[in-house]
């Protein structure tokens, strides 16, 4: 006879961890317990010598799906000669390092629970079971169990109560278990209809061309029809989302083959258990109306991931458009008083229930590139919290990104949890947002900073976040430096690589505005090795927001004497009077200003309306067999912009001007670095057919090509850059405090 205690690391607990290590030592007729705690699961076993065996090496071998064991660690206990196997109540106290869920897609058990006429869930909007279901969302602390999440307030029926009482059910222990006796209820704004009536009135309005407004599991959407031209444009104009492409949520695979192209590894991608918005190629026969992603190649498709949703989809019978409950640039809005306030004027209806969500939380967003993993475009349900390794020993660290896209990063002892998308921290709500979110964490996984690391940026709202904690030691990070870091870490790399770090704009050392940058350096430190043709940026933001401006610098810049691209030839000389002057027209290296510009001079974009839009639609227009390619000698583009000034003149098409311009950037990159290994990153290289290109070619010369892949590489990764860095500077051996 043998008794050992094991502790088990990872995310154990909100997935049927305990039910399942009862059912294995039943199994086994092992004696002993198992419980949640604060740093996830602990048991200990007695029984022969073979049977303990057999039982530590299944544990991680047979775990439940949701599950992902990162360590068993046994130790060897006097027999006690007890006899049965016990679920024990969770221990209070202590400081958490347990691992939370993500919120896990609605498991096919539980969906033919739904649509059974015989099953006392039958058309449930909140089935769930141990395998599925809310988690992150929902959880207000660990462990993981049901006083500590949003639904506290339900108490279970008899017939609940008894199913997660029983360990041969697939409900035992599932924390968010309920039934239409005993759990959440749907609710319809202004109808105040109440459960299935309230859902097959909002399907009635959806049908009629309506905007509902729908309580999903990390916030609300916004659906209409997908096919329905005036309800698409209605959702528009009063969303304030002018071209910004929507989602289309279909009800199955087969169903999005019908609107764009997927590989077989992006339909699985699709259906998995995140359930992100995959980003693929459009089919032209696509039935959706026009406005739902104008001028754009590619279309976001995304599958149900709750029971509600199923029910929607199964009861309209079409693809519906969702997207965040908000007016644009706001936050997603998730508690039911701030819903009914923000989308009023937005939602005819709104389908609301009363389980609260604890943490707003978008949809993330996949684009499937062509043979490789796909671009993690957006990281948030589905894939936060769960936690990313972090180079160094692990002094507690809080990281608070950038400012547009952004995210913040908590770590310590060697893990980093990198937090969901939280947007444009310029506007008040979404700071909050932000503030909250980084309260959270810190509580959530018991992470009280020693060092904050921030972005050189003096003005950014991040990094004027962090420079208000007092006590700790403060790090600051160039821009594109955590971008190469946050690569070399994801892939456990320490480097030195070459970094071609290519995005909007980033704080540079020189004074000027970073964005074509080709680094070399590790998670200490950098040099920069080279960059795009510096350029004057007339107007500052406004250069931005209006991309003629930008073709007007490139072109003055080139040397050109033909005339000038602008709304009119007044306001084409004010402008280029700005670039001769350099008055309010501060020096950039922008890549994405340089697509901003060539877009412009396609006659394809001369204003935006979100950001990378001029860029989105540049590529999109793009010929897919056009091979040939400008001259851009060492970055410079001046006689790039000069050959598409020419091309142009001359009646090129678009295509194939977009086309030799792409190939363009993607073979100078290729030819100005000469290390072994490179990163490709910075949010230009959300472009699909430049990535490809440019990786295509580096890997043909021998080079070895890392890509971002568990994060953006937009500036969605940037957080987690530098917390990398912060941690390779900061050793746990250092003390006090000061400026990094």
């Amino acid at each position: 006879m043998r008794r050992v205690r094991a502790r088990v690391e990872g995310t154990v607990q909100g997935v049927g961890f305990r039910p399942f290590v009862f059912r294995l030592a039943s199994e086994l007729s092992l004696a002993g317990f198992v419980l949640n705690d604060e740093r996830g699961v602990l048991l200990e076993v007695e029984g022969g010598d073979a049977e303990v065996d057999g039982f530590l090496r299944r544990l991680a071998d047979e775990a439940p799906p949701l599950a992902a064991v990162e360590a068993v660690r046994p130790s060897e206990l006097a027999v006690a000669g007890e006899r049965g196997f016990r679920i024990l109540a969770s221990p209070r106290g202590g400081e958490p390092a347990a691992l939370v869920s993500p919120d896990t897609a609605t498991c096919d058990d539980c969906l033919r629970e739904l649509f059974d006429v015989e099953d006392r869930r039958y058309r449930y909007p909140f089935v769930n079971c141990t395998n599925c279901g809310p988690r992150f969302t929902i959880v207000g602390g660990v462990p993981y169990d049901r006083p500590l999440t949003t639904m506290a307030g339900f108490e279970m029926c008899p017939r609940c109560q008894a199913e997660y009482d029983d360990p041969a059910d697939r409900r035992f222990h599932a924390q968010p278990n309920a039934c239409p006796e005993c759990g959440p209820t749907l609710c319809l704004h202004p109808n105040e209809l109440h459960g299935d009536e309230a859902l097959r009135e909002a399907v009635a309005a959806l049908r009629d061309g309506a905007v509902v407004a729908v309580k999903g599991i990390g916030g609300y959407h916004l659906a209409c029809l997908a096919a329905r031209e005036p309800a698409v444009a209605a959702l528009r104009a009063r969303k304030h989302r002018e071209d910004k492409p929507f989602a289309v949520m279909v009800r199955d695979v087969a169903g999005a083959h019908q609107l764009v192209a997927l590989t077989a590894e992006e339909a699985a991608l699709l259906a998995g258990r995140d359930r992100p918005i995959v980003l693929a190629p459009r089919r032209a026969d696509a039935p959706v109306a026009a406005s739902v992603a104008p001028r754009s190649a590619d279309l976001g498709v995304f599958l149900p991931y709750s029971p509600l949703h199923h029910l929607l989809l199964a009861d309209v019978g079409e693809p519906l458009v969702m997207t965040s409950g908000n007016v644009s640039d706001e936050p997603i809005a998730h508690e039911d008083d701030d819903a009914l306030a923000r989308l009023e004027g937005i939602a005819d209806l709104v389908l609301l229930n009363d389980r609260p969500i604890h943490t707003r939380t978008d949809d993330s967003v996949l684009r499937a590139v062509p043979g490789r993993r796909p671009l993690l475009m957006r990281r948030s349900r589905g894939f936060v919290p769960d936690s990313l390794p972090l180079p160094g020993d692990g002094r507690p660290l809080l990281a608070c990104g950038a400012e547009l896209k952004s995210t913040f990063c908590v770590a310590k002892g060697g893990r980093a949890w990198v937090g969901h998308h939280i947007g444009d921290l310029k506007h008040y709500e979404v700071l909050k947002a932000y503030e909250a979110g980084i309260e959270q964490f810190e509580r959530l996984f018991a992470v009280v900073p020693e060092v904050v690391a921030h972005d050189e940026h003096p003005d950014y709202l991040s990094t004027r976040a962090a420079l208000a904690r007092t006590g700790v030691e403060t790090v600051a990070v160039q821009h594109h430096h955590a971008h190469l870091a946050a690569c070399l870490a994801e892939h456990g790399e320490t480097g030195p690589a070459a970094g071609a770090i290519y995005d909007g704009s980033g704080w540079g050392r020189d004074g000027t505005v970073w964005g074509g940058e080709l680094l070399v350096g590790d998670l200490r430190d950098f040099e920069r090795r080279g960059h795009l043709w510096p350029v004057r940026l007339p107007g500052g933001d406004k250069a931005v927001e209006q991309p003629w401006r930008m073709a007007v610098s490139w072109l003055l810049e080139a040397g050109w004497d033909g005339p000038l691209p602008g709304p009119d030839r007044h306001r084409a000389e004010q402008v280029a009077e700005l670039v001769r002057s350099g008055v309010a027209s501060p020096l950039t290296t922008s890549m994405g200003r340089l697509f901003d510009a060539v877009a412009s001079l396609c006659g394809l974009r001369d204003e935006v309306t979100y950001e990378g839009q001029a860029a989105v639609e540049l590529e999109a227009v793009a010929d897919a067999r056009e091979a040939g390619t400008y001259d851009m000698p060492g970055l410079d583009a001046r006689p790039t912009i000069l050959a598409v000034a020419e091309d142009r003149a001359r009646g090129v098409d678009p295509a194939v001007v977009s086309a030799r311009f792409h190939n363009a950037v993607a073979r100078a990159t290729a030819a100005a670095c000469t290390e072994e290994l490179v990163v490709l990153s910075g949010g230009v290289f959300q472009n699909r057919r430049l990535l490809t290109a440019t990786r295509d070619a580096l890997e043909a010369a021998g080079h070895r090509v890392l890509v971002p892949e568990r994060l953006p590489p937009n500036d969605g990764g940037i957080s987690y850059g530098q917390a990398a860095v912060a941690a390779a500077r900061s050793p746990r051996t250092a003390r006090g405090s000061g400026s990094g």
